[in-house]
């Protein structure tokens, strides 16, 4: 199981920085004419995440823009006669951006551009240099997302636990054999720390402990959205209920799974879980684990 995140060294701080200065300036955005054109990044970025239309609620989230900024930044485009702002026909709360047709072609323009910048890059690399460059571009953004969530505990009855329940309870229902209702979820009143993950404020996963004993708490409906999915964010879910259980005195942790999850029971036994008799009779656990924890406050592996 990975361990609790350590104190960061300076020597990853300045690597890290190190490349941010780089990659920056390689692509070009500290230039006011983003790809040549006529605009800064923001504006340019702005344009691309509109799209086909986008409500300014929904922009904010995404980007992480203050809404003033990004109200500034929406008046700019509709100053160039790039983007409408009008009522979201769905919801008359909302105000939706949809780009004109000079948007759509500045938009075309610029992913034209911005596929050119690429090639161009991976041009002067061969064939297994190139293929080397985008899988470690793809592990940094995995892990830069997985860095960027935030797991918090939250009241077992809030909308967000609600979700994330619904979500793992439908998942469970197609997957199991002999399907899952809500009524099987563990009551809130049974819940003594409800774990929510959060990607850019939108619950992404969930975890939930439960005292069995003053010694012995138990994990269940350990849960992560499919688009969430691969980042490693089940294993650091995982981690944080563990962590969670020995901050509160209990020295030992169990769990089981249905026979039908495999990766989750592949998990469980590499993140230092042994197989034990069953000690529920939830109708569907197929295998029950147990693993020990460390003093008080710390769990096994952390710093």
């Amino acid at each position: 199981m990975e361990p609790v995140p350590s104190p960061v060294s300076a020597a990853h701080v300045t690597t890290l920085r190190g490349f941010n200065r780089y990659f920056t300036r390689r692509i070009g955005v500290l230039d006011d004419h983003y790809l040549g054109q006529d605009r800064p990044l923001g504006e340019a970025r702005l344009l691309y995440e509109i799209g086909a239309g986008a409500s300014l609620r929904e922009l904010r989230t995404r980007l992480g823009l203050d809404a003033g900024y990004l109200s500034r930044m929406v008046r700019a485009l509709e100053k160039q006669g790039l983007v409408r702002v009008t009522v979201h026909p769905g919801d008359s709360r909302l105000r939706l951006a949809e780009p004109t047709p000079a948007g759509r072609a500045e938009l075309a323009e610029q992913n034209r551009r911005a596929d050119d910048l690429a090639e161009s890059l991976l041009r002067g690399l061969i064939e297994t240099q190139r293929r080397q460059l985008t899988e470690a571009v793809a592990t940094t953004e995995r892990l830069l997302r997985l860095a960027a969530i935030t797991v918090r505990p939250v009241p077992a009855t809030s909308a967000d636990a609600r979700a994330c329940l619904a979500g793992y309870a439908t998942e469970l229902d197609e997957r199991f054999p002999e399907g899952y209702a809500a009524t099987d979820l563990v009551p809130p009143e049974r819940i003594a720390v409800f774990l929510v993950a959060y990607e850019e404020e939108r619950a992404v996963g969930c975890g939930v402990l439960c005292a069995l004993d003053d010694e012995t708490a138990e994990i269940r409906h350990l849960w992560v959205h499919p688009e969430a999915r691969g980042l490693g964010l089940g294993r650091r879910l995982l981690a944080e209920l563990e962590h969670t259980a020995a901050g509160r005195g209990h020295r030992t942790v169990r769990l089981d799974t249905h026979k039908v999850l495999k990766e989750a029971a592949a998990m469980y036994r590499t993140g230092g879980y042994t197989q034990i008799p069953a000690y529920d009779d939830n109708p569907h656990a197929g295998y029950w684990f147990e693993k020990p924890l460390g003093p008080a406050g710390k769990a096994p592996g952390t710093h």
